[in-house]
């Protein structure tokens, strides 16, 4: 399985990091998808996190493009792929490795920046998503400045089928049982999630 490395860290947190990227790799990475980090000198200590947000900025160029009449092609393909056009990838940890071992906590220290940053194969989406039970769900949850119910519903999407081509159709299942005890006592967010979840066209 090819590993895609999407960017390289700008600034981290205790929980979560922004990454940049150039516009030539913004194919890859996607809302909910799930990355690992490998901290430079670290061994085998990895850390998981879920993309949250991608953000493109302007700058002084873009600016004065989208106000003139009749932008030529080429001048917008030049624009994009020959000057460094700032994409900033958001991201929330949700869990790291150490030792061979998956833990669903934050990560007992950040990564460091410019540490490189990879798309997580449907193994390591099996491995990471497989072990315990769902507590990595809790860091989702707290995030209450995200879209929560998307957020899940683009990473359940994403991981589902993984799951069930590695034998364990009873995943999504599980999953989803684990987010209505989780969010008994919130109805507003289970519901926003629940809404989202059926929006994903999944087979249960």
């Amino acid at each position: 399985m090819t590993v895609i490395e999407i960017g390289h860290l700008l600034r981290a947190g205790t929980t979560g990091c922004v990454v940049g990227c150039s516009v030539s790799q913004i194919s890859a990475p996607q809302f909910g998808g799930m990355v690992r980090i490998n901290p430079e000198g670290s061994g085998d200590y990895h850390i998981y996190g879920l993309i949250t947000n991608i953000h493109i900025d302007d700058d002084g160029l873009v600016r004065q493009l989208v106000t003139a009449a009749d932008i030529k092609p080429e001048i917008i393909s030049d624009n994009r792929m020959n000057r460094n056009v700032p994409v900033e990838i958001s991201v929330l940890f949700i869990g790291y490795a150490q030792q061979k071992a998956i833990y669903h906590l934050l990560p007992p220290r950040p990564p460091l920046t410019l540490d490189a940053i990879y798309l997580c194969t449907p193994v390591e989406h099996v491995q990471f998503t497989g072990a315990g039970h769902f507590g990595y769900f809790r860091h989702i949850l707290r995030a209450s400045d995200l879209p929560v119910g998307e957020l899940l519903a683009a990473h359940l999407r994403q991981v589902t089928n993984n799951h069930k081509d590695q034998g364990n159709p009873e995943w999504l299942g599980n999953a989803t049982q684990e987010l209505i005890t989780l969010l008994r006592d919130d109805y507003p967010t289970l519901m926003s999630v629940l809404g989202a979840l059926s929006d994903t066209r999944l087979n249960y």
